[in-house]
């Protein structure tokens, strides 16, 4: 029996999809899995899941490898690039489309394999997000490697659309808008990475959320 060789690249800061994929990812005779933080380490693997990775990989990387996938979590062409659960939370979306692709030199723009969608109920918080968003992914690629080798490709037809990348200045709060209109902002922020704050009289404060759970 083939013994596949499996990387999942991820980026050095993206720990917490890290986590869900040691604890449900592990070798056995149809696979051998492992995790790479750095694309110049992967040689020669079977299939790369390149997860929540923020770099631009050369083409020689890609051509190095017998299939590059990335999931993706926007309805492809549309929503492109950086952060884009989070953009559309901003947008006060709560159904999520996820895509799994075929990379290639441009972002998110190759072929589609897969395309399901998961819902959020409107009041979850960074932490909360990011762990469904996990358990998400890691169902994506579950379904792939059930069908693996056998899988159809479709390409992206529309209009492309592209979210830019997020930095800390995006966690400002409005101080002249309620609460009510600057949650989903702060449903977004990370307590500790990237705080919301906002600025009074030449100051600026940060504001830290946490659930209450009954």
């Amino acid at each position: 029996m083939t013994r596949y060789k499996i990387t999942f690249l991820i980026d050095k800061n993206n720990d917490w999809i890290e986590k869900k994929i040691k604890n449900l990812f592990k070798n056995n005779n149809k696979y051998f899995f492992k995790i790479e933080k750095n694309f110049k380490k992967i040689i020669k693997q079977d299939i790369v899941f390149i997860l929540n990775y923020t770099k631009i990989l050369p083409k020689s990387f890609l051509e190095n490898n017998h299939l590059n996938l990335v999931v993706h979590a926007s309805d492809l062409p549309k929503g492109k690039g950086f952060a884009p659960i989070q953009w559309q939370i901003l947008k006060n979306k709560n159904k999520i489309p996820i895509c799994l692709v075929i990379a290639n030199e441009k972002f998110d723009s190759g072929g589609i394999i897969d395309k399901r969608y998961f819902y959020l109920k409107g009041h979850e918080l960074n932490d909360e997000i990011r762990d469904i968003q996990a358990k998400e992914t890691v169902k994506t690629v579950k379904n792939f490697l059930k069908k693996y080798p056998n899988f159809k490709i479709k390409q992206q037809i529309g209009r492309s659309t592209f979210f830019r990348r997020r930095f800390r200045s995006d966690s400002e709060l409005n101080i002249n808008s309620n609460l009510k209109k600057n949650f989903n902002l702060l449903r977004v922020v990370d307590n500790k990475k990237y705080p919301a704050f906002f600025k009074y009289k030449n100051n600026k404060y940060i504001i830290k959320i946490s659930k209450i759970i009954n």
